[in-house]
């Protein structure tokens, strides 16, 4: 088994939400806080991990933080996953359909290809970001090979995403990136900009404004 400390960068607004402090106390953890502009833990520079609460996966869905959050997430070097922690009771008073919820998980992981682990509370998130260190560590380097399809890779899982757009087919999606280099980028972009793309016409800049 492979001894060495587990790396794990988290970051500092997670000080309140009682994960960190079972890190900290976990001899086998070598933590470190620091700001970090996606997710909320880097797990031996392998995995990125962002943790939401119920409360606060429903609050993200009503002022739309979640989808721009999981678009960073897929743009990320590293593996990505979301940890959803709590349980039902977390939702009493939210106002949020369950059918709501469950459209938003479906786009997250059917669509855009991001792992959900759930959580009932802080312990055993940080028992689960453990768990993901290990498993890593058997599963490269001198690990067990996984067999199968290889992984796509980052560019064409952005296409992909980009195809999902109205009107948007995989060359203007491949022009788009050139021009903008990240979903991020294209998302942000006026509609005058996005005209400038080749193949880009008024109608089509319109609509993935609109989304």
């Amino acid at each position: 088994m492979d001894e060495r400390k587990i790396k794990i960068i988290a970051d500092d607004r997670e000080r309140s939400s009682g994960v960190m402090s079972v890190l900290q106390s976990d001899g086998r953890c070598d933590l470190r806080i620091q700001r970090m502009p996606v997710g909320d833990y880097l797990i031996d520079e392998r995995v990125l991990v962002e943790r939401k609460t119920l409360p606060d996966l429903v609050a993200s869905i009503k002022d739309g933080r979640l989808f721009r959050q999981a678009l960073r997430l897929v743009e990320a070097e590293p593996w990505c996953v979301i940890v959803l922690e709590g349980t039902v009771s977390d939702l009493a008073g939210s106002g949020m359909r369950r059918e709501a919820i469950q459209g938003a998980l479906i786009t997250l992981t059917l669509y855009l290809g991001i792992p959900l682990l759930r959580s009932t509370g802080p312990d055993e998130t940080a028992r689960l970001l453990i768990y993901i260190a290990r498993q890593g560590r058997t599963y490269s380097g001198d690990g067990p090979r996984r067999h199968g399809r290889l992984p796509r890779g980052k560019r064409r899982l952005q296409i992909y995403i980009l195809q999902g757009f109205p009107s948007v087919g995989p060359r203007r999606a491949a022009r788009l990136l050139d021009r903008f280099g990240t979903l991020d980028g294209i998302l942000n972009a006026e509609v005058e900009e996005l005209c400038k793309v080749k193949g880009i016409g008024l109608s089509v800049a319109r609509g993935i404004h609109w989304v």
